[in-house]
């Protein structure tokens, strides 16, 4: 058996647990070594019956006196309870719904548990309490036993209790019981056939732990300060690869081959005098930067960040304007087709006095501007706009992802621009240009202009961004005013109403957004929370049922959080209850994804055109939508958005020379949720909203990283800039000595594994 064993030849891994591995990306025996725990309990301290406590994390050693199962209340639940004794007295041990558990554990067994204390009518109880045996009845007491001079002993040889106990992400019907009990032998087994990946000045220079114990410390630690130990050699590990892909990503993009694009400022001076308003300082150093870019003969790789209203657009159209002034075409792609469509308006808009082509290429929409019959769109065939395109008659595409199918075809593609996708590679490119990507051959890349309104913490931009170079546009145009943020308790909830009420009165308009489209029953929840369901009176909704039975303290944490989601507002409850209670008198409309693409454009276009009041809505309006006369937004459930996406509601308001306010309701009493909903109320700027939002949540929820399948290890680190700039320094150093990395044939392996792992491109 080797590291490259897959999952299927291990012993005691059948089909069903394969599947569930596989789930967790998991396919050899070094997948299974290296998906590690993401927390600890510590049950290393042993204690005596008699000193235990009420409420209490704790780990005892004793023997089953008698052990049985019997049924609750009408037959619902079977308990197993045991009773268990040490040299210090003895306790009732009960287990829920494990009637399998006297066929192991039997009376005289010595045994170890870890669990929490209850308190019941008989008195103190171990309620659900991980367990194993130390040894089968008729032995006696071994020294391991607990009793006093043996109290804060890691007891060796356990696994599951008596010791730091790791815990792992987890799928259905895979425990961490089952990873550690799978984990263990295996990590005896291979620990010292694991070679280090890092080279050994680095690992010196970082005082990295050896990886053959740093593998068994961050599985099974003898101490929380070697577990820390493990886990920074593993993040640093993770961040070094993170590092190296997108510096040689950099490297590989700047060996290849893109259009030279000369500066042409007459036509810019042209364009930018036709603009209503002023370019501010930091669209023009924006803008510079991208131009300069163009000007190269290896592919621009930019990013264009600036928030929500900051002019971004304005800037990446000049670029264009620029590009198929010299006889080249120009892309532009969107994530939706609202968005798409909006960039097509604008686009056109801000070019129809220069004498372009401008075409739009959707899902289910084809249109074409022609330079020929000025201010006319004219509906065309996909097949005549792919012709026209591939001729080099369409000076500027715009679509959405339907720019990458096979069938389209540019003639001389020189400037791809992507809105709100970071990630837009070589390959990808390369496809649009429909030419080989191979070093012999040397193509032709297009230029890569990316968008975001989300803002980049320093350290994201460093790693995950790192091939990217960054353009800040950190203004807003003059004479935006400050949107007024406010959380609002719920007891404030109708003057809320009645301040919507007078700002339609004055000819304003509303957003309300809802974090889910509809309400769901508990029946749609597993089977603990079905028992609450079962309670009320035909499956009214979770939150109800909670309320009436006190049912929320006898469920487990998971169904907590399924009842607290339950209880979030959907949107069309709300629009029901707005449009029929609230505001009778007022048009209200709901928006939502499931919507056909014609309604939600329908509404959107109402919207703008005043015709409708208040617009309920849920986060598929958080991207490109502009309503310069709506002031106010209004956010139910607060608190199940992230700070960026907050940002991005609230720019959705002041969008002209009204004053905007946005609300946020939340019924959270969680510090964390206090102290995000603040750092939104504090920060006008999105670059160092951004920043808190890194430190309150960490990285994984920020901008979706984890989708990319980034280990959590490496998105911990990222909130560390120091350690952050000293790895990016130090696969700099390596790729400046060896770019191919021939002198570390290992690193080059793992490297190449873990690109497989990891989605940048």
């Amino acid at each position: 058996m080797e590291l490259s064993t897959p999952i299927e030849e291990l012993p005691n891994v059948g089909s069903i647990y394969q599947k569930r591995l596989k789930k967790l990306g998991i396919k050899t025996v070094q997948d299974l070594l290296y998906h590690f725990p993401h927390r600890y309990e510590d049950f290393s301290n042993i204690s005596p019956i008699s000193k235990i406590k009420y409420g209490q994390d704790c780990c005892i050693q004793g023997k089953i006196l008698e052990i049985q199962n019997t049924r609750t209340w009408r037959k619902r639940m079977i308990l197993t309870q045991a009773l268990v004794q040490d040299r210090t007295g003895a306790i009732k041990v009960i287990w829920f719904n494990q009637p399998y558990l006297i066929k192991t554990l039997k009376p005289g067994d010595i045994i170890s548990l870890a669990g929490k204390t209850n308190i019941g009518e008989s008195g103190l109880y171990l309620s659900n309490p991980a367990h194993e045996k130390i040894q089968a009845s008729g032995s006696k007491f071994p020294r391991a036993v607990c009793w006093s001079s043996q109290q804060g002993r890691q007891v060796s040889g356990l696994t599951h209790t008596g010791r730091i106990v790791p815990v792992y992400p987890e799928t259905e019907g895979l425990s961490s019981r089952w990873l550690r009990w799978i984990l263990k032998p295996l990590l005896i087994k291979f620990k010292n056939e694991i070679r280090d990946p890092v080279p050994e000045k680095i690992r010196r220079d970082f005082q990295l732990l050896p990886i053959k114990n740093a593998i068994f410390q961050i599985h099974f630690p003898n101490s929380l300060a070697l577990a820390k130990k493990a886990q920074e050699r593993f993040s640093f590990e993770e961040l070094f690869f993170i590092e190296l892909t997108v510096l040689r990503q950099r490297i590989k993009i700047g060996s290849l081959r893109a259009q030279s694009i000369p500066l042409n400022l007459k036509v810019l001076q042209r364009f930018t005098k036709s603009l209503p308003f002023k370019l501010t300082d930091t669209q023009k150093k924006s803008a510079w930067q991208i131009l300069k870019d163009l000007e190269k003969p290896r592919p621009m790789n930019r990013l264009l960040e600036g928030d929500v209203g900051s002019g971004k657009t304005v800037v990446a159209t000049l670029a264009v304007l620029n590009t198929t002034k010299q006889g080249f075409q120009a892309a532009f792609m969107a994530p939706t087709e609202v968005l798409t469509k909006q960039h097509f308006k604008t686009v056109w808009e801000l070019l129809k006095n220069f004498n372009l082509n401008v075409g739009l290429l959707t899902g289910k929409e084809d249109r074409f501007f022609s330079k020929k019959l000025k201010n006319q769109f004219i509906e065309i065939s996909r097949k005549e706009l792919l012709k026209k395109t591939k001729n080099g008659e369409i000076d500027i595409l715009i679509g959405t992802h339907a720019l990458i199918q096979d069938k389209v075809k540019f003639r001389n593609l020189a400037l791809v621009i992507v809105d709100e996708q970071h990630r837009f590679g070589v390959e990808q490119r390369a496809k649009l240009t429909k030419q080989p990507t191979t070093n012999n051959q040397q193509p032709i890349i297009p230029h890569l202009l990316s968008m975001t309104a989300t803002p980049i913490p320093r350290t994201l931009a460093l790693t995950i961004y790192g091939d990217l170079d960054l353009s800040l546009i950190s203004e807003l145009p003059k004479g935006r005013k400050k949107i007024i943020t406010k959380v609002v308790p719920p007891k404030d909830r109708d003057k809320t109403y009645n301040f919507i009420r007078k700002q339609i009165k004055r000819g304003r308009q509303a957003f309300i957004i809802c974090p889910r489209i509809e309400g769901q029953t508990a029946s749609d929840y597993g089977n603990e929370a079905g028992i609450a369901a079962s309670k009320t009176s035909n499956g009214k909704t979770l939150n109800v049922t909670a309320k009436q039975n006190g049912l929320r303290n006898r469920l487990t944490p998971n169904y907590k959080q399924i009842l607290s989601w339950a209880e979030v507002k959907a949107v069309k409850e709300e629009y029901e209850k707005l449009s029929k209670q609230v505001f009778p008198d007022l048009k209200v409309a709901m928006m939502h994804g499931r919507l056909a693409t014609k309604e939600k454009e329908k509404i959107m276009r109402e919207f703008k055109n005043k015709k409708i009041d208040i617009l309920v809505s849920t986060s598929v309006i958080e991207v490109g939508i502009d309503v310069p006369n709506a002031t106010v937004m209004m956010i139910e459930g607060a608190e199940r958005f992230g700070l960026a996406q907050l940002h991005q509601f609230r720019g959705r308001v002041g969008r002209s020379r009204y004053q905007s306010y946005c609300f946020l309701f939340t019924d959270s009493p969680a510090k964390k949720t206090r102290q995000r909903l603040k750092a939104l109320i504090d920060c006008e700027n999105g670059f160092e909203l951004a920043e808190k939002d890194l430190k309150i949540r960490g990285p994984g929820d920020f901008t979706g990283t984890r989708q990319w399948g980034i280990p959590d290890l490496a998105m911990s680190a990222l909130k560390d800039i120091f350690l952050v700039e000293k790895t990016r320094q130090s696969a700099k150093e390596i790729l400046i000595e060896d770019p191919k990395l021939k002198k570390y044939p290992l690193l080059q392996e793992r490297l190449k594994k873990f690109r497989e792992r990891i989605h940048l491109e």
